[in-house]
């Protein structure tokens, strides 16, 4: 037995108390850990359209960061979206937070994403590249006698 504060405890009643907490611990950590997914929406966006969307939505807020307006407002901007994927803001808020609830799905999401526009950047520094003639320090027009000379 041992004094703690004004009570006598027995190393018995200590165990049972310790596995009591225990118990109480694993019990809480088990029911704060409920499975709170978002429910699937009745009009979910299919995945593979998802993405594109994604895709669309950080061309166009990379457009914005950069105020290359182009004519286009925000709300123009949305308005493109839900026209050409046939959806509305609300099928695209529900469906977005739904992805969002599985984090490893919705990171594999924005890595196809990423893949998508690296993909677009290097299709258009190649087309940059392959317009972009070599720059001659020879000039076939001129003889090299007519040249300037650098003294």
């Amino acid at each position: 037995m041992f004094l703690l504060g004004n009570a006598y405890f027995s190393i018995d009643k200590m165990k049972i108390m310790r596995k009591i907490l225990i118990l109480f611990c694993l019990l809480f950590s088990l029911l704060s850990c409920d499975n709170n997914t978002i429910k699937k929406p009745n009009k979910l966006i299919e995945k593979d359209k998802m993405i594109s969307i994604l895709y669309e939505l950080s061309l166009i807020e990379a457009i914005k960061s950069q105020n290359i307006n182009g004519g286009f407002s925000s709300k123009s901007a949305n308005e493109y979206i839900y026209k050409k994927y046939k959806i509305d803001s609300i099928q695209l808020v529900e469906s977005n937070k739904y992805y969002a609830s599985d984090i490893v799905e919705y990171k594999k999401m924005f890595d196809e994403v990423k893949l998508k526009l690296n993909d677009e950047t290097l299709k258009i520094e190649g087309k940059l590249n392959k317009n972009t003639a070599p720059v001659s320090t020879e000039s076939p027009h001129l003889p090299v006698s007519d040249m300037p000379q650098v003294q």
